[in-house]
């Protein structure tokens, strides 16, 4: 997996446009008493590189590990919908990810508040993610081709 520096956030933000993804999975891990990880797994699409080429759906694992809070509320009643915004931030020392609407205008930085505010947030020490290869492919499932 991709560790995320603080200085290499706005590379990483530019690379994937999350708004209109799909969150997939959202997984809490509990390793002893006191070390929780949360893992998002979203679909969203890479930036476009090319401007004849369309925007190629990527499936991306995101992992906060050193998780000191989170929140992940869901209504299972409600429809499942696309990501009306996504929010990630370096705050206080923190990771700081949100999957739902924060009710922020498009360019306006989120706060601590603001995503304490989310019913989809996670924050932590460690921000990680890779991308996740289609199960179709040999190599993501451990049978890759003998060339």
């Amino acid at each position: 997996m991709n560790r995320i520096q603080p200085h290499e956030f706005a590379k990483f933000l530019k690379a994937y446009r999350f708004v209109g993804g799909k969150l997939s999975a959202a997984r809490v891990r509990h390793r002893g008493a006191r070390e929780v990880t949360v893992e998002f797994r979203v679909m969203v699409r890479a930036a476009i590189t090319d401007l004849g080429a369309k925007p190629r759906a990527v499936r991306l694992r995101v992992v906060l590990e050193g998780v000191t809070e989170f929140r992940l509320q869901m209504r299972p009643s409600q429809p499942k919908v696309k990501l009306t915004d996504a929010r990630l931030g370096f705050l206080n020392g923190q990771f700081f990810v949100s999957f739902d609407s924060v009710g922020l205008e498009p360019n306006e930085k989120a706060e601590v508040f603001d995503f304490r505010a989310s019913e989809v947030y996670a924050a932590g020490r460690e921000l990680l993610w890779e991308e996740v290869k289609a199960k179709g492919n040999g190599e993501a499932n451990g049978n890759a081709a003998n060339a």
